[in-house]
């Protein structure tokens, strides 16, 4: 679908114009945007005749964040975060002096809320096309932040679930795991994001007013926000994998020194045991009568004494974790 705005200099709103139309000296500036074109309607972009790369990196596969020069226009790469998988998706954005072109192969809820408040506040219709820019940032900077958020919130509800069973810790690893490569998405759309912003303030190409800066700045502050939350959130997980990491070994160790504790009890039991089952002939013990009794009494007295110094030794005691 492809739908247009425009603004006419006695003050009118026009929809969904003509390509060949939005020429009109009349209008002051226009927006067309193609909300998931066909393979037809995707065709209509060679008739703002923009350069044939920048035309590829809209019908091709995702581009990286990034701000191109051409002669007449700026082109930017935006990316857009799916809410529910958290998958960038590609919006891009031609802006010239008295237009502005958006291209998205699927729906943006931030284009449908900036296009319609387009519409209906007359107060941004004077504004320009660099303001209907910095609005389209605006909202997709916007809707990073309840991702963000919930990976954080996420996060905060795992620093109390320490503990539990060999079960529990397993999934709970599976879980931080998950939180660490969504963080890591996130982390690819933001850096770029905040490197644009970056370019965006400092371009002499753009000609931003003082306000206008002041507008893109603010982003940019959102956009610093967003990767310090990311940042931190990284390294909580990072200490609750560590954390998990240690319960594990401690346990691990636990058991481990209780199957020591036991075969070294039983090696010079299984050493006697193994004398007297040798049956050789002239073997005193076996003719006395209380030899049998003698042997499991000295047994027992041993597998005792070890136990006891075991103890002492202090290899029952187990540190919390």
């Amino acid at each position: 679908m492809i739908r247009s705005i425009a603004f006419t200099k006695d003050h009118q709103i026009l929809e969904n114009l003509q390509v060949e139309a939005l020429q009109n000296p009349e209008i002051l500036w226009y927006w067309v945007d193609f909300n998931m074109p066909t393979s037809e309607e995707a065709s209509e972009l060679e008739k703002f005749n923009f350069h044939p790369l920048a035309i590829d990196d809209c019908l091709y596969y995702l581009q990286r964040p990034k701000l191109d020069y051409y002669d007449s226009y700026a082109f930017f790469v935006l990316h857009a975060l799916n809410p529910h998988t958290g998958q960038a998706q590609e919006l891009d954005l031609f802006m010239g002096s008295n237009y502005v072109v958006t291209f998205h192969h699927e729906e943006l809820v931030e284009v449908d809320l900036v296009f319609d408040r387009i519409k209906t506040e007359s107060a941004l219709h004077s504004s320009g096309v660099s303001y209907i820019t910095y609005k389209l940032l605006d909202k997709l900077v916007d809707y990073y932040f309840p991702i963000a958020q919930q990976l954080e919130d996420r996060v905060a509800d795992m620093e109390v679930k320490t503990g539990g069973t060999q079960q529990k810790v397993h999934l709970l690893m599976n879980e931080i795991f998950s939180i660490r490569r969504q963080l890591l998405k996130l982390r690819h759309t933001i850096w770029p994001m905040r490197d644009l912003m970056y370019r965006i303030l400092n371009s002499h190409r753009l000609q931003l007013s003082t306000e206008e800066k002041h507008l893109y700045q603010d982003i940019h502050d959102h956009i610093e926000k967003l990767a310090s939350m990311i940042d931190s959130t990284r390294e909580v997980t990072a200490d609750i994998r560590d954390h998990y990491l240690s319960i594990n070994s401690n346990r691990m160790n636990s058991v481990m020194m209780t199957l020591t504790v036991i075969t070294t009890i039983f090696m010079p039991l299984t050493f006697i045991a193994g004398i007297y089952g040798m049956n050789f002939e002239w073997m005193p013990e076996l003719t006395w009568t209380y030899g049998y009794f003698f042997i499991l009494g000295l047994m027992g007295t041993i597998a005792f004494v070890m136990y006891l110094w075991f103890k002492r030794k202090g290899w029952f005691e187990q540190d919390e974790p």
